[in-house]
Order: C-alpha cells, then sequence, then structure tokens
C-alpha cells in the first residue's frame, strides 16, 4: 500500500494505525559517485521489520543483569528503487532500567521494538531531504508514544533514541544511495565535520567487566594487551553494601594490575575506567569511593568514572579531582550541555545506541566546548562496531593518550560471537579483530568506511520471499 505525500502537520498527526508493506528486496551497491550538491527528494515507499533473539553471557549493571537481547532489524525502499537494511541493538536496562525491572525480558524488549515500529509507519509514504531534520520531528512523537505503552511518564529519552538506531541507520544509508554518497566522510554534515575531524590511525578496543567480575580475568586482558578496560561499579544491594563491595574491587584490581606498564600513556601505568551506571545516590559516597582509592594510591590511574549519578540528580562534579563521564543522561545536545555545566568533563557518546544523529550532534556540541569524547558499547554486534568505531576514528584523542577510544564487548558476553562475526561483509578485514588492544584503523578503514555501507546476506535475507501485505 503506498501513501500520498502529506506535509508536516499530517506526518506528526499520522497513527499507529499505518499499514505496512513488505514486498520483495532487491538491494543496490553502494554509490561512489561524486555527491550531489543539493540533497534529493527521498520518498520511502516500503518499510518493513524484523528481530532476532539472541542470548547473552550474564552481564551485570544498574543492580540487574541481562541475559538476553533483541537486534532490530528494519527495512526501507525508496520511490527510486533502492533499498537499505538498517541495524540495531536493544538495550532495555541500559536505557531505563524501570522498564526493565517492571518487565519479562521479552516484555521490555517488545516495548522498544514497537517504538521502532511505530516510526517505520510514520515515514512509510513519505519523504525527507535531511535526516537530522527527520529526526528531529520524529523523536518527540516516539519518545511519547513510548510513555503511553510503557505506562511510564518519566521514560527516559534514551529508550527512545535507542529504539530509533535501526531506524536511523538505514535513513543514512539511503540518503547516502540517492545521493552519491559512499564514504563515512561524505555524509557526515557541514555542521558537524569539526568534532568528527581526526583519522586516527589506530583506536584503542576497551573490554567490559561486569560487577562482580573475577580480577584474574581483568588481569588477563591487560597482559594480552588491553591497556584500557571499563570496570563496572555500583554492585547491588544497600549504598553501604555497594561501597563495601566497589572499594573491595578497586583493592583487588590496583593490586592486580596497578603496577603493569604501556606504552599508550603518557606515564606508562594502566589507567582505570569505572562505570557505576547511576547507582550512587550521593556524592559524598562516590567521595569516599575516591578516598579510598587515595588511601591504596589508585587515584592517579583513574581515567574516567561515567555515569555515577542518576541523571535528576544536579550536583556539581567538577570538584572532585577526577574526570567524570556522562552517558545515558547525556540524551540530546541541551542535555549534554547541562551536564558540562554540571562539571561533567567528558562525553561517553554511542551512534549504536542514541543514533549516529544525535552522536554527530552530541560530539560536535562537546567539540565546540572543549570537553573529550570516547565510543562507550552496548554489546554491540560486529557490524554496529563498526558504525561505532567510524566515529571513534574521528574524535579527537582522549586527554594523556594518543588515539580514540571504543568499548567493544560483544565478544565477551554474546555466546555466538563468531557466528555473528560471520554476518559482517567484510568480516576479514584488517580493522575487524584488535591486535594486543588497538584496532588498527588503516586506510583501507576510512577508504571503505568499515564496510558499513555495504549489505550483509544474513540481515537482507531476512526480507526476501516475503507475501504482500
Amino acid at each position: 500500500m503506498q501513501r500520498r505525500g502529506i506535509n508536516r502537520r499530517e506526518f506528526m498527526q499520522l497513527g499507529t494505525g499505518a499499514v505496512m508493506a513488505m514486498g520483495t528486496v532487491g538491494f543496490t551497491p553502494s554509490v561512489t559517485q561524486t555527491p550531489k550538491r543539493n540533497p534529493s527528494k527521498i520518498v520511502i515507499n516500503k518499510v518493513d521489520s524484523n528481530f532476532e533473539r539472541v542470548p547473552m553471557i550474564p552481564y551485570r549493571f544498574k543492580g540487574g543483569v541481562s541475559r538476553e537481547t533483541w537486534h532490530s532489524v528494519v527495512y526501507m525502499e525508496s520511490e527510486s528503487g533502492i533499498s537499505k537494511v538498517g541495524l540495531g541493538k536493544q538495550g532495555i536496562l541500559w536505557s531505563d532500567s524501570q522498564v526493565f525491572f517492571n518487565h519479562s525480558v521479552n516484555g521490555g524488549n517488545a516495548l522498544m521494538y514497537a517504538m521502532t515500529e511505530r516510526a517505520l509507519q510514520m515515514l512509510e509514504g513519505n519523504s525527507f531531504r535531511d535526516p537530522v531534520k527527520l529526526q528531529e520531528e520524529l523523536l518527540p512523537e516516539i519518545h511519547a508514544y513510548g510513555k503511553k505503552i510503557t505506562n511510564n511518564p518519566a521514560l527516559k529519552k534514551t529508550f527512545a533514541l535507542n529504539a530509533l538506531v535501526p531506524v536511523d541507520n538505514a535513513i543514512w544509508l539511503l540518503y547516502a544511495a540517492e545521493n552519491g554518497i559512499g564514504q563515512f566522510d561524505e555524509m557526515i554534515p557541514e555542521a558537524y565535520k569539526p568534532g568528527l575531524s581526526q583519522r586516527h590511525d589506530k583506536v584503542a578496543s576497551i573490554p567490559s567487566f561486569s560487577v562482580g567480575a573475577k580480577v584474574e580475568a581483568i588481569k588477563q586482558a591487560a597482559e594480552e594487551g588491553y591497556f584500557i578496560m571499563k570496570l563496572k561499579t555500583g554492585s547491588a544491594g544497600t549504598q553501604k553494601e555497594m561501597l563495601e563491595k566497589d572499594m573491595a574491587f578497586l583493592t583487588e584490581v590496583h593490586k592486580a594490575i596497578g603496577h603493569l606498564e604501556t606504552p599508550h600513556t603518557k606515564d606508562g601505568k594502566i589507567p582505570y575506567y569505572f562505570d557505576a551506571n547511576e547507582r550512587y545516590d550521593k556524592k559524598e559516597t562516590l567521595m569516599r569511593f575516591l578516598d579510598h582509592a587515595r588511601k591504596i594510591g589508585a587515584f592517579d590511574q583513574i581515567a574516567v568514572i561515567e555515569e555515577p549519578f542518576g541523571e535528576r540528580n544536579e550536583v556539581y562534579v567538577g570538584d572532585m579531582g577526577v574526570r567524570v563521564a556522562a552517558d545515558e543522561s547525556a540524551h540530546t545536545v541541551e542535555d549534554t550541555v547541562a551536564r558540562i555545566e554540571q562539571g561533567y568533563t567528558a562525553i561517553a557518546v554511542k551512534a549504536i545506541a542514541k543514533t549516529l544523529t544525535m552522536t554527530m550532534r552530541i560530539a560536535q556540541a562537546a567539540y565546540e566546548k572543549n570537553i573529550p569524547c570516547f565510543c562507550a558499547d552496548l554489546t554491540a554486534y560486529p557490524i554496529l562496531v563498526d558504525w561505532n568505531k567510524c566515529v571513534a576514528a574521528r574524535l579527537n584523542p582522549f586527554p594523556e593518550m594518543d588515539m580514540g577510544l571504543q568499548e567493544t564487548n560483544g565478544h565477551q558476553y554474546y555466546k555466538d560471537w563468531e557466528r555473528q562475526l560471520s554476518h559482517h561483509p567484510r568480516a576479514n578485514a584488517s580493522w575487524i579483530k584488535d591486535k594486543n588492544g588497538v584496532y588498527v584503523t588503516d586506510e583501507s578503514f576510512f577508504r571503505e568506511s568499515g564496510g558499513i555501507f555495504e549489505p550483509s546476506p544474513h540481515y537482507v535475507n531476512m526480507f526476501k520471499d516475503k507475501p504482500e501485505a
């Protein structure tokens, strides 16, 4: 079923009953001719969606545990016959823990997937020229819809952004193909190029260790060459119990790897990257953790503490003596600026969790205020890892280091990582696997944009031979 073109007001009023077309898929290769100066008007003719339920090795954070995730996949075809597939990874516990704890695993995932579906329904039969402006129209509607179906008026905007990732990716791929764009650099709007202007020949690969991780595994990773690791704190229990466990964990970690050396930092020491995922209720509690770090000689090796407080905690953090980073609380540019005014001195960006569109905007806002960014993960699968890597390789280097930073933990928490790796269209490329804790992002990586413009047969085939709706 095709819909006539409608105006913006009708677009925003479009209801949930829009009918989706599920046609046969006909994909076109990436276009590499000179980009058009004036973006084409792109009419979205057909949309479809699917998902995969993927088991995980238990990943503990935010006082909960993630054992399964959904990989959302969307199909989008333009009026000109070009079709693209967009990929997403749903992170219910990360994006809004209240939704996670109030529903079953499948219930929480189904709610986010319904928001992805709603976005597709809104887009079918409509047109756009600018992916950024398109998201400005979509996000408020999808967020409002999410509040309704989750029965949560305080639903975090990050939950809506997470739902929009596969849609946003498909939109950018379609936009690139329609406008003769075949490389990531060409796709970045001029307004956001300054914040993504680097071309690092290497990007640090950051593994993540969940709450309760064995220190032996952390030490082994350091000995394998990983020189910065995300260490989840914010242990389950009361605030007192959490603090005691976190301090004991820090002591064990520092004893195990504090003396090791690395060539990738100015002082030659292993930096510590802690992520409390909003578990600390008060600044005083975190200060006690930092006092303990001083006591055992670990304080100077703390590179960053990510998201220690809840997003509604407006306490100033610029006087704590450590770099504090915002992640899930920096939903939008406005939220990011507010966090910077609260003393946050780093921003974790996630093209694979908060959309490429919002990530480019946030990275530019941080760049203009001289605030460093790094790429955090959402246990992304291999193709999405390279969407993130395209960003990490272009961010300014993190202080005291000489490269971009990218957390990548899928190989630790997926039970079928190698199978997922086989779905990457450039699975054997030089930049796919890290070497001694570092991704080599050579000229071929930039020339091929990490392979993100190439279709993956596995995901393309999810939309073949389906009956007409």
